[in-house]
């Protein structure tokens, strides 16, 4: 824990005084990203940089519930057409379904749903024209 400041000391030197002693104790050598270039130095300031970088660290959308389900509905065909094996399509639309079941029982707040439930052979009859014949 950081100690306060003791009275009649200048806070610049008291500062320094506790980051020269962490690099002494090597707090700094282990840090993530250490010696990699900042990932948004090019980006466009945003003023809600840390808002939306603590919500994507913490698992939340910035999406109602019912759009995030769409995109995941989107992403999960795409992950099934891509799926390397028709088993493995069959397992990413199975769980897609089983999430849109649940919203379907009982709808999200926001936006209305306006999803269905994929045909799973559908969606494999049409993974299989897409890929070449013996590739799974």
């Amino acid at each position: 824990m950081t100690e306060r400041k003791p009275p009649g000391v200048s806070f610049e030197s008291f500062v320094d005084r506790q980051i020269r002693e962490a690099a002494d104790r090597g707090e700094f050598a282990r840090l993530p990203g250490l010696g990699k270039p900042l990932a948004s130095l090019d980006a466009p300031y945003d003023e809600l940089w840390w808002i939306k970088g603590k919500l994507h660290r913490e698992g939340f959308s910035p999406l109602p519930p019912a759009l995030a389900l769409r995109k995941e509905a989107e992403d999960a065909r795409e992950a099934a057409l891509a799926a390397p094996t028709e088993a493995g399509a069959r397992a990413v639309l199975a769980e897609i379904n089983e999430k849109i079941r649940a919203a379907l029982r009982r709808p999200p707040p926001g936006p209305p749903l306006k999803l269905a439930e994929f045909d799973v052979e559908a969606v494999l009859a049409q993974r299989r024209t897409a890929r070449p014949s013996g590739s799974g």
